[in-house]
């Protein structure tokens, strides 16, 4: 499968620009996680991936078809996660697949229904009412409901939210297998699970790409530039400098911090992808 998404504009009847002059090339198999603040277009994007909007400007067409006029192919070939999923809380986790594989026109439905409940560890919820589940469980579900069919295209808005360390690398690893022959898009928050299983990472930041390339890429960007030290009492935020954790340790408060010039007094270290991706916003934040 391939999305090419060219000139892409996406402008709200209140005005808000979601996203400016977008443009990308998803092709299978790839594993893409997309990151982003708040408010960056990270939703709006993938709201027209599956064609839930029209853009103000611009196309996305897939496999060389405008996508709009290909909506009943997309259906066939999506699985989506939002990251609000309502889920049928009088319907038992078995129920509530067995009708989503009736809206996909999935056949040998129990088949399928059984391969997913497995990949997402629910063997033992699966006659339970999804009205007694917790939210992890519930998580689990949206999850399942998106692999029904073995999609080409897969897209995952902040999946692992309320799932516990264990469940999260449980995921990670499915995510990755399933990324071996279709797009796989991950929108979240946890920049730790993009470094795990991504190939590719695109930063969106107040509608507009930042960043596309691999993680490598991004973390050769913030060479240099990620260091750490210990906080004395009052000490503030080197100047030009962000801060992107602090941690208690035996010796005092260890602050990491990311910028153009590091002072003196701070430590260089190794940046993690999650320092990258705070340098990068860092650099955007300081050119305004």
């Amino acid at each position: 499968m391939n999305l090419s998404i060219h000139n892409l504009n996406m402008i709200y009847s209140n005005g808000k620009v979601a996203l400016n002059q977008v443009d990308a090339d998803l092709s299978s198999p790839s594993f893409i996680g997309l990151l982003g603040p708040n408010g960056a277009g990270k939703s709006t994007l993938m709201k027209l991936l599956i064609a839930a909007l029209l853009p103000t400007e611009g196309n996305i067409q897939m496999n060389g078809e405008p996508l709009n006029k290909r909506e009943a192919a997309l259906r066939s070939k999506l699985g989506y996660l939002p990251q609000r999923f309502g889920l049928y809380d009088e319907l038992t986790v078995w129920q509530f697949l067995d009708y989503m594989c009736a809206l996909k026109g999935i056949r040998k439905n129990r088949q399928e229904i059984d391969r997913v409940i497995a990949d997402t560890n629910l063997e033992e919820k699966r006659k339970a009412r999804i009205s007694t589940l917790s939210g992890g469980q519930r998580q689990r579900v949206g999850i399942a409901q998106a692999l029904l069919g073995k999609p080409e295209l897969l897209i995952f808005d902040e999946p692992t939210v309320g799932l516990d360390p264990e469940e999260r690398i449980n995921f990670r690893n499915l995510f990755s297998r399933n990324a071996t022959d279709k797009i796989v898009l991950l929108s979240t928050h946890i920049v730790e699970d993009v470094q795990s299983v991504c190939n590719r990472v695109i930063v969106l930041n107040q509608g507009k790409i930042l960043y596309d390339g691999s993680p490598q890429g991004l973390l050769q960007t913030a060479e240099g530039h990620v260091g750490a030290y210990i906080e004395t009492e009052r000490q503030e935020t080197p100047a030009g400098c962000k801060v992107t954790d602090r941690k208690f340790t035996a010796q005092g408060v260890t602050a990491r911090i990311v910028g153009d010039v590091l002072p003196v007094f701070a430590q260089k270290t190794e940046p993690s992808l999650e320092d990258a991706y705070m340098y990068l916003l860092a650099q955007k934040e300081m050119a305004v």
